[in-house]
């Protein structure tokens, strides 16, 4: 596996090492000694899936407040996403910057994100699915978004978005929530 850090301290790309035959290739998507061997996060609670059936259609951004903030392991496993990470970290020197990744089966490239970080994608192609490590059990009462077209953050998505949830629609403005996130998702709270 070759890991590369990002601007955003802690969240890394993930691409797999692949060994190539006549039959295809092999490779390893998450090894826990590799990932605990850099100081990453290595405990899965859940593993989940997200299929989404139309281009266009974006998830996003969600994360989860302490005690229950997610570390989480994403990968495209069929089709390919534009994948954005944002740290909600307030004592980072990146608090509200975001990186944006494509994450494609092709590629096999995985996103390991950090607790304390959001997350969005849009889908590129029809079809997509995404497969979750994550570190915490869903826990309902810790949900938090904020909304995917925030000028705070001026993500420029690839594409109009044609699907997306009601939820995901209504999420309140980062400067609406702003004095809440940081008291919340202050680190001293989260170790």
């Amino acid at each position: 596996m070759i890991f590369s850090e990002s601007k955003l301290a802690g969240a890394y790309t993930v691409d797999i090492d692949r060994r190539n035959d006549d039959r295809g290739y092999f490779a390893r998507m998450f090894c826990a000694d590799e990932f605990s061997a850099r100081g990453l996060r290595s405990i899965v609670a859940q593993a989940s899936v997200s299929f989404n059936a139309k281009r266009g259609t974006l998830r996003g951004f969600h994360f989860q407040y302490p005690p229950a903030a997610e570390t989480k392991y994403v990968r495209c496993t069929k089709g390919a996403v534009f994948d954005v990470i944002v740290d909600l970290r307030p004592e980072s020197s990146t608090y509200l910057e975001h990186v944006a990744v494509v994450l494609s089966a092709e590629s096999g490239r995985g996103l390991y994100i950090p607790k304390c970080f959001a997350h969005g994608f849009i889908t590129l192609e029809d079809d997509t699915e995404l497969t979750y490590l994550i570190s915490e059990s869903h826990a309902p009462d810790a949900e938090g978004g904020f909304r995917y077209d925030d000028p705070m953050l001026g993500v420029d998505w690839p594409l109009p978005v044609r699907v997306i949830s009601r939820r995901d629609k209504a999420w309140s403005l980062i400067s609406e929530i702003e004095d809440d996130l940081k008291l919340r998702m202050n680190l001293r709270s989260v170790a």
